[in-house]
């Protein structure tokens, strides 16, 4: 059963590739979904697949690209479905 989480990580989450990498685990791992740079200095992203992959996503999410230092992960569940095709970086 496919779910969808939105996520926003706060830190030193821009300017470190972050959106790049976090696409590149998300095809990795089979998600759907969007990444994108928030004006607040946050990266935020939808993702959309079975838990057991948006569980290791999460924990990705916590490290992120070698040179993030993540101080925050905030998740929310959405609504099931089957709303994206793919996983894009929004810009």
């Amino acid at each position: 059963m496919k779910i969808q989480l939105h996520v926003v990580i706060s830190g030193r989450v821009q300017g470190v590739w972050f959106r790049a990498s976090t696409k590149e685990k998300a095809d990795e791992l089979g998600l759907t979904g969007w990444v994108k740079n928030t004006n607040d200095g946050k990266v935020e992203a939808m993702f959309e697949g079975e838990e057991t992959k948006l569980d290791k996503m999460i924990d990705w999410c916590w490290k992120g690209p070698p040179l993030a230092k993540v101080s925050r992960v905030e998740i929310k569940q959405k609504r099931h479905g089957n709303q994206f095709t793919d996983f894009v970086v929004q810009r």
